[in-house]
């Protein structure tokens, strides 16, 4: 925060200090950021439901945490509608294989918040790939 964050972001499989969640999740807020909280493929969301009513934003990765260009994996998006279903205002972050072919089944589920930077950096349109991000996440009805 003093750095000028106005967010945290860490994965739930990450070790954690002396208190567990709570106590990282509180140390967050009380630096006066957002938090937010990630789940690897691997991680059954409900394993996150304890902790909704103290965050912010919640990112699905959809693909193994690492290195870019992995292929994306539709089968998280039951994640995605979970959340969805349980919390209409949450922002939802999806990370991973996320391109114009590959967005609507991200936002049909429920996702607002998308991150995707082989298929902008990739491409010889990088604003039209933004748009079409964009136009997905608008036209599924989650745009802020």
């Amino acid at each position: 925060a003093k750095a000028g964050a106005s967010s945290f972001n860490f994965h739930y499989e990450s070790d954690m200090p002396e208190g567990g969640h709570r106590a990282l999740i509180q140390s967050i807020k009380d630096a006066g950021m957002k938090v937010g909280m990630t789940v690897k493929p691997g991680t059954p969301i409900d394993a996150l439901y304890e902790f909704l009513d103290d965050l912010d934003m919640v990112l699905i990765m959809t693909v193994e945490p690492g290195f870019s260009g992995q292929k994306f994996m539709g089968d998280q998006m039951s994640k995605v509608e979970a959340l969805r279903k349980r919390c209409s205002d949450l922002n939802i972050q999806v990370d991973g294989g996320l391109s114009p072919s590959t967005v609507d089944a991200a936002t049909e589920a429920g996702a607002n918040v998308i991150v995707a930077a082989s298929a902008i950096f990739g491409s010889d349109d990088r604003a039209g790939v933004i748009q079409a991000l964009r136009e997905s996440v608008l036209k599924n009805g989650h745009g802020k």
